[in-house]
């Protein structure tokens, strides 16, 4: 019995959206310097900065649910050209704003087409691939939006240091570069896509905010993302409190997603591919728990690489085996729409991580902080033989 579950070789389609996104994901750093673009050029305050990211993290959650149904309706190819190419106006406009109001608008039209084309590039996944298949597919596509971002991080460094604004335009040609490659590589939308009709022996489909399995997933998902977006957006106060430089984060991050990088084999191991769900998401949830609550006790950036190589391995479980599972949930032409449903959870946690986050530092400090986290985490994985209950019961 061999080691390594082989498994079909992924569609080229996977892999044409893979690169594409790849790309994409090496401009995507100007959203890290929005609050500072606000702060230094336009002479706002450090609290109006943060309300101006709040108000694109608010916009993103209409995003996500109108390009779900866009990926259904008018089509996954489509979808994304369109989220991709708005980005890019939006990114251009905020790089020649000339007022605190003109960049606040600009902002929020970023959020608006943000995430138009997340559920679509997801749903192109779960179409191509069997079920069976959708685990490895998902975690590949985690796995190329962190090599994105190790590379994102070095032309942010360079550029950044030039002007701020630059950024926004690097990132806007990164979105343009996207969206040509997605339109001239992947197969065309078919002229219209129709959700299927139930006939008069089946049910009407049921509503993605009326389906309690996929909400009961969602709940889970947004403390996930809620837990995920704790460490982005607080581990470089937590490392400046412990007396070491906040740019040691960048440090962290890169670490993060080499070990999602070089993990990918793990994901094959036979006895590893054979978990459930349930059981596997419960593993994730229990390193990443580990992995956070090291940074309570974690006082160097040797021992802080440690803890993140940890729960950097619980992402790995996790990321992959959410959205297969929220595939495997939606009906046939339905799937834009639950994943976009699901991913309303980013959008949540966009607003609350970084207030819930900070004034437990403020308060309590890290220890509390990170503790805290680590009790949520572990409270996912208990939680997971609930959710694979109400996910049989509605099979």
């Amino acid at each position: 019995m061999g080691l390594i579950a082989r498994g079909a070789p992924l569609p080229r389609t996977v892999w044409l959206l893979l690169a594409a996104r790849t790309i994409n994901r090496l401009g995507a750093f100007s959203l890290s310097f929005l609050a500072v673009l606000v702060h230094a050029d336009f002479g706002a305050s450090i609290a109006t900065a943060g309300l101006v990211c709040a108000a694109f993290g608010v916009a993103t959650i209409p995003s996500r649910l109108v390009g779900g149904r866009l990926a259904d309706r008018l089509g996954r190819r489509r979808t994304i050209v369109l989220g991709l190419t708005g980005c890019a106006i939006a990114q251009l406009a905020i790089a020649q704003a000339q007022s605190l109001t003109q960049v606040s608008v600009f902002a929020v039209l970023l959020g608006l087409a943000f995430e138009l084309y997340e559920p679509a590039s997801q749903a192109i996944i779960a179409d191509a691939v069997g079920p069976s298949e959708r685990v490895r597919a998902y975690s590949l596509f985690n796995a190329a939006l962190a090599a994105g971002g190790m590379g994102a991080g070095l032309v942010a460094a360079a550029l950044g240091r030039w002007d701020l604004r630059w950024l926004f335009v690097a990132d806007a040609l990164s979105c343009l570069l996207c969206a040509g490659l997605i339109q001239l590589a992947l197969p065309r939308d078919p002229r219209r896509t129709v959700l299927p009709q139930a006939s008069s022996d089946q049910p009407t489909a049921i509503s993605p905010w009326r389906d309690r399995a996929l909400l009961l997933v969602l709940a889970g998902g947004t403390l996930f993302a809620l837990i995920y977006l704790q460490i982005m957006t607080e581990l470089p106060l937590t490392l400046t409190l412990g007396g070491l430089a906040p740019t040691d984060a960048g440090v962290l991050f890169t670490v993060s997603a080499a070990t999602i990088i070089a993990a990918q084999p793990l994901l094959r191991l036979e006895r590893l591919a054979a978990l459930s769900a349930p059981a596997a998401l419960g593993l994730g949830y229990t390193l990443l728990a580990a992995g956070v609550a090291g940074y309570a006790v974690a006082h160097t950036l040797t021992a802080a690489a440690a803890t993140t190589i940890v729960w950097s391995l619980g992402d790995l479980l996790i990321m992959g085996r959410a959205y297969a599972l929220v595939a495997d949930l939606a009906p046939p032409g339905g799937t834009g729409r639950y994943l976009a449903v699901y991913g309303v959870s980013w959008g949540i946690a966009a607003v609350a991580a970084p207030i819930l986050g900070t004034q437990l530092l403020q308060y309590w400090g890290p220890t509390l902080l990170w503790s805290a986290t680590a009790a949520a985490c572990l409270a996912l994985a208990v939680g997971q033989p609930l959710v694979a209950r109400a996910v049989v019961k509605q099979s």
